[in-house]
């Protein structure tokens, strides 16, 4: 008996499998990856996480912790391995794991996301060579919110880019004065800070600079600074003054006196940042959703009504509703009176098919910092 993808024990053990990868190191060059192993009554029979980098992946630790009965391939033929990730199909530090579910005589394979790694995809297609029965996407949109960064910068060298704005409930993000502080209440601004301790590099553009003068780092309610902090990044071609606040960051800020946005995260990319917080103003943020540069959408609404012209967002090149750059909601969070939307677009915006990734002139715009 071969369990599917839709039946309830594989959808528990696909969680159960997420929740395993939780284990492993985040920030790894490696993802985090969890293996359950069911029998064919859909009970569990073993189970395993990637350690990091070096350390054997989900699979190969989820197979060594299978009970002696299970070594004869007669009987591993009846088990279902199921893993967040394609079984890889590479040799680096550890073999591949499709040809470890292969030695362990292992029937079927059920996974989250595929493996779209140049060197380490294709692992479902080597199984289903060798007669394994192998099925996709079950929890796909949860497994690939928790590896976003490893599978962006896996399917285009760059890092992981998450677009944050506050705003009113009418899309405000200032009130006509540019007045800001605060939008949002306590409750937001405490969890936007632990969002940046969670990120490598924060991005604003030389207008939020130049106006805000905001220190990039992530604080604590009462003003202390959490361990972690982000590298500060500052796009845009004007000067930044050397008495400004994002100097005495902890990190040494990146001045990038370009525009591309594309090369600057490539750039980014190749200083082995995996995960970027863009806050800038309404200029930079639809600066890098024109391009096709989100990977996710952090908006925080707070349950006020400013008016006036300070939108959250400028020009974004939509001419008609066909041409509406669409989102999948991810989660949608109270904190205190404000609301956290996380979201996802779909696909690139349209005019991303050939998309022009140069930042415009920059407005001085105030921002929550």
């Amino acid at each position: 008996m071969t369990l599917t993808q839709d039946s309830p024990a594989a959808v528990a053990a696909m969680a159960r499998a997420l929740e395993l990868a939780g284990r492993g190191p985040s920030g790894n060059p490696n993802p985090q990856v969890g293996c359950v192993i069911l029998d064919a009554n859909g009970e569990t029979v073993a189970e395993g996480w990637h350690q990091g980098a070096g350390t054997p992946h989900a699979e190969v630790m989820a197979i060594a912790n299978l009970a002696p009965e299970w070594r004869n391939h007669d009987n591993a033929r009846q088990l279902t391995a199921v893993v967040t990730l394609e079984p890889c199909n590479h040799t680096g530090r550890t073999g591949p794991c499709a040809e470890a579910i292969l030695s362990a005589g292992i029937g079927s394979v059920i996974y989250a996301v595929s493996d779209t790694g140049v060197a380490s995809g294709g692992g479902a297609q080597r199984l289903m060579d060798a007669g394994v029965t192998v099925s996709g996407g079950l929890l796909a949109n949860e497994v690939s919110h928790f590896i976003g960064p490893w599978l962006t910068f896996a399917r285009t060298g760059r890092p992981h880019v998450i677009l944050k704005w506050a705003s009113s409930l009418d899309g405000r993000a200032a009130a006509n004065d540019g007045t800001s502080q605060w939008i949002t209440g306590p409750e937001a601004r405490a969890d936007v800070h632990v969002r940046r301790s969670a990120v490598d590099a924060i991005v604003v553009g030389t207008g939020t600079a130049l106006a805000d003068n905001p220190s990039l780092t992530a604080r604590y309610p009462d003003g202390t600074l959490m361990l972690k902090q982000p590298i500060p990044v500052v796009v845009g071609k004007r000067s930044i003054p050397a008495d400004a606040a994002l100097h005495a960051h902890p990190q040494s800020p990146i001045i990038f006196h370009g525009t591309n946005l594309d090369l600057l995260l490539h750039e980014l990319g190749d200083r082995g940042i995996r995960t970027v917080l863009v806050e800038g103003g309404p200029t930079l943020a639809s600066a890098f959703i024109r391009a096709g540069l989100v990977d996710e959408v952090h908006a925080y609404l707070a349950p006020v009504l400013l008016g006036g012209s300070r939108l959250a967002l400028d020009e974004l090149g939509v001419a008609t509703i066909d041409q509406a750059i669409r989102l999948t909601p991810f989660s949608t969070t109270v904190l205190g009176n404000d609301v956290r939307i996380i979201a996802h677009p779909i696909i690139a915006h349209p005019a991303a098919l050939h998309h022009d990734s140069t930042l415009s002139p920059a407005t001085a715009t105030k921002e929550e910092n």
